[in-house]
């Protein structure tokens, strides 16, 4: 067995789709502290309460951002593969035995990698979330799947 083909491949968010993410988070948690400074002044609730709100919406954004950023999104393995917090992937790991292709494709105007599995399901990725540019991650998917089934490139 050789070297390369025991290295996983960790692939995290593209920093425009956390950066959409954490915007989206922010009108949330913004409208919350809102309706908190609402409910404090109808309610006559003590004023110390909003302090401790905004601190909680801070610890709120701070360890959201820091969990998308460092969180491995795809992960290309020497025994499979595994996809997290990617909404409607489908299955969400699979051995590479367990594959029967691979198909870069469209769907709903957006580049994804279809991997279709041996008994009908299949995990569906949308390459432009992550990080990296969507060739190289489908070459890489590419090889990974060949050193599963046992292909070794020619050198």
């Amino acid at each position: 067995m050789d070297v390369i083909s025991r290295v996983a491949s960790d692939y995290r968010f593209a920093q425009a789709f956390v950066v959409r993410l954490m915007g989206g988070l922010l009108v949330v948690l913004g409208l919350l502290v809102l309706l908190l400074t609402l409910a404090l002044g109808l309610l006559g609730l003590p004023i110390l309460l909003l302090p401790v709100g905004v601190v909680v919406v801070l610890g709120v954004i701070f360890g959201v951002g820091l969990m998308l950023r460092r969180r491995v999104a795809v992960r290309l393995g020497e025994d499979g593969y595994r996809v997290r917090m990617v909404r409607g992937a489908g299955v969400r790991q699979a051995s590479w035995t367990d594959v029967e292709d691979v198909v870069a494709t469209t769907v709903s105007s957006q580049r994804v990698v279809v991997v279709r599995l041996r008994d009908g399901s299949s995990t569906t990725i949308p390459v432009e979330v992550l990080g990296v540019d969507p060739d190289a991650f489908v070459r890489d998917l590419q090889q990974h799947l060949n050193r599963g089934h046992g292909y070794r490139p020619l050198r």
